[in-house]
């Protein structure tokens, strides 16, 4: 089924998505007079190639994301250090668990590709079936580990026949982007499948 994908704020960038793949990137008009058949997804903000975060070993194998059902004893916020290392100690399980939360806070900050050198298979097999594409870590790092590292780490621009992966975020501009960070995000799509979507 072909979807075609507009923001209102980048119409010009509009993508034709064709099961996993990605169509056609060209404007909103000249996609849907030349397929008017396709099932029209309408987002406000811009829709862009979605974001590169760097720091997959950080955020999924040394952060440990609570379970909402433990907000009473740990708290809703992300734990690191030797705090999260002892959870994952007193039973393994948890590592999987808390990597399966960590990549739905990476989706719902636009993220498609993760970089960095996941030293364990549950961590691994975890982002492999997201299906969040693995890439270089960048020379240098943009700062601390972050769901929104700054600057934030834009992937190439989409282009027919490649796999339809793209995020949007709820910004007039890529400079307000940049300011406000990819919290903005309000959806996140890999491979044609809407993984994020804001409530």
């Amino acid at each position: 089924m072909l979807t075609l994908h507009v923001a209102e704020n980048s119409p010009e960038t509009a993508v034709l998505v064709d099961g996993a793949t990605v169509a056609a990137v060209a404007p909103y008009e000249e996609l849907t007079a030349a397929v008017p058949q396709a099932r029209v997804r309408r987002w406000p903000g811009i829709l862009l190639p979605g974001l590169l975060n760097p720091y997959a070993p950080e955020l999924l194998e040394a952060t440990y994301h609570p379970d909402p059902r433990e907000a009473d004893t740990l708290g809703s916020a992300p734990i690191t250090g030797e705090r999260a290392q002892a959870i994952f100690r007193n039973d393994a399980s948890r590592l999987g668990a808390s990597a399966r939360r960590g990549v739905q806070q990476l989706l719902a900050h636009g993220t498609v590709a993760v970089a960095g050198d996941l030293r364990t298979r549950t961590v691994a097999d975890v982002v492999r079936r997201a299906g969040l594409a693995v890439g270089q870590r960048p020379p240098r790092l943009p700062g601390p580990p972050s769901l929104s590292p700054r600057p934030l780490i834009l992937l190439p621009p989409l282009v027919p026949s490649r796999a339809a992966c793209f995020a949007v975020f709820d910004v007039a501009t890529r400079e307000e982007l940049v300011k406000r960070g990819a919290s903005t995000c309000v959806a996140t799509v890999i491979e044609g499948r809407i993984v994020h979507r804001r409530r």
